[in-house]
């Protein structure tokens, strides 16, 4: 008789003992917790034909974003393959050719397949989890959203695991703009159980994205046990809270808390860590902060990666890093690399699309605004920013990208350019001090120095909230 998991779903050469260690691996995997890898060891171990255990083996090596991880999961994947014995169940077998196209580097791919799971069976909650991240690695909010929300009716509201799906779900209405529906469902996920960090992860985006980030200062203070250490999510998370001390003029306090999680001297260099220490420190470097030898130590970290072309996303916050750390020539040798790769047509690897049609232009942006080349830096950004979400991230983590982009319209004298970027906005976000300082500037090269005053008033009510919420 074939064992099934807790949801009733075949689980083919499994045996009881990889069972529960496939449960308790999915519980980590659903709570970010490094307790997923030594799980999954144990399953395979356990039960080492596990089809299942194999493939949430081969999904675990390419959630990092890591492309040696990704080779090394590709290889044992493949063995796998050669050594499964007959006896699949359908679902197996699907799950079987979305690991292979996306260790193949289709991610579109994979992601439609696991879709077909998750409508034939919506409590398989590894294809959801592993296709909600497909969507963000894409940049997808659509289908970020509605994987999850297709599948929500279908879970009983008592499943232990409802919770988590619910932090799913509220992330994908976060980044397609629903702010107040995101924000409760966020909640409610947390309610359930407050170590829920990808639940925490997205109540914290809906703040960022209204510009209440006093509330966001209030909200993580008041849960830190919570998720500032023991995840995998600890980090960013961290990163976001920065970006709210940013927004209340708190540089010191920026940087403090830069030196004791993002990258220091213990930092072990995963791409997922450096990209928010390279998303932070440009953050500051277009506000003209000296962020000291941090460059240098940052650009020594992501050059010792020597990553292959893999995920454009990850190549331009190392471009970010070798700019900062005025390292133009290490910035060119990628842009080069890239180049070179992107030469040969490769319609299957999602990765090529996004490099040759985002990464690259925006490298090179980077680049550009390092020497001060402002003026060219919104000739290649300006084409591309209605389309930056094809190569990933969530909207906060691409604001760095567009606020490049304003910032060079600001120094190259494009006013009408700023105007109309200034003016999006304060519009869509209006308590943002940011941006009323960017309206101030403007105002100052356009000689309106009622408005510039009027602007600057707006900044310093706005931040005075975070201030406060931060203690200064």
């Amino acid at each position: 008789m074939t064992d099934t998991d807790r949801h009733g779903h075949a689980m083919s050469h499994t045996g009881q003992q990889a069972l529960a260690h496939y449960e308790s691996a999915l519980e980590a995997l659903l709570l970010f917790r490094g307790e997923v890898a030594d799980e999954s060891r144990a399953l395979l171990a356990a039960s080492p034909h596990s089809v299942m255990g194999n493939v949430l083996a081969a999904y675990l090596g390419l959630l990092g974003t890591e492309e040696k991880d990704a080779a090394a999961s590709r290889d044992a994947f493949a063995r796998y393959q050669k050594s499964c014995p007959a006896g699949t169940t359908a679902r197996e077998r699907m799950h079987i050719a979305a690991a292979t196209a996306w260790l193949a580097g289709d991610l579109h791919r994979a992601g439609a397949l696991l879709g077909e799971i998750t409508v034939e069976y919506p409590l398989d909650v590894l294809a959801l989890a592993a296709g909600h991240q497909i969507d963000f690695f894409t940049g997808d909010a659509a289908r970020l959203r509605d994987r999850v929300g297709g599948a929500l009716s279908a879970w009983p509201e008592g499943d232990p695991q409802y919770g988590r799906v619910l932090g799913m779900y509220a992330f994908g209405l976060e980044e397609t703009g629903h702010y107040s529906r995101a924000q409760q469902t966020a909640l409610a996920a947390v309610e359930r159980d407050p170590r829920d960090v990808w639940g925490i992860h997205a109540v914290v985006h809906t703040y960022e994205m209204q510009g209440q980030f006093a509330e966001g200062i209030r909200y993580l203070d008041a849960r830190t046990d919570d998720w500032a250490a023991g995840n995998y999510l600890n980090v960013h998370n961290w990163w976001h809270y920065c970006l709210y001390a940013l927004e209340a003029g708190d540089t010191r306090r920026v940087l403090a808390i830069y030196d004791a999680v993002l990258h220091n001297d213990r930092s072990q260099g995963l791409a997922m860590e450096l990209l928010d220490a390279s998303a932070l420190l440009w953050r500051l470097l277009l506000a003209d902060h000296d962020a000291g030898p941090r460059w240098t130590s940052l650009a020594d970290a992501w050059a010792a990666r020597r990553d292959a072309p893999y995920y454009a996303f990850n190549d331009v916050h190392a471009v970010m890093a070798y700019v900062g750390a005025d390292r133009i020539a290490d910035a060119e040798r990628l842009v080069r690399d890239r180049e070179a790769w992107i030469a040969d047509a490769r319609p299957d690897v999602t990765n090529h699309a996004m490099t040759e049609r985002v990464g690259l232009p925006v490298c090179r942006a980077l680049i550009a605004y390092g020497q001060r080349r402002y003026g060219r830096v919104v000739d290649l950004l300006a084409p591309v920013r209605y389309r930056l979400n094809d190569f990933g991230g969530s909207h906060a983590q691409r604001d760095a990208v567009h606020k490049t982009l304003l910032e060079a319209a600001l120094r190259a004298g494009r006013a009408d350019t700023a105007r109309t970027l200034v003016s999006e906005r304060i519009n869509l976000r209006p308590v943002c001090p940011y941006n009323w300082l960017a309206q101030a500037r403007l105002s100052d090269r356009l000689g309106r120095a009622a408005e510039a005053a009027a602007a600057r008033v707006r900044a310093e009510e706005q931040a005075s909230s975070g201030a406060a919420a931060l203690g200064r």
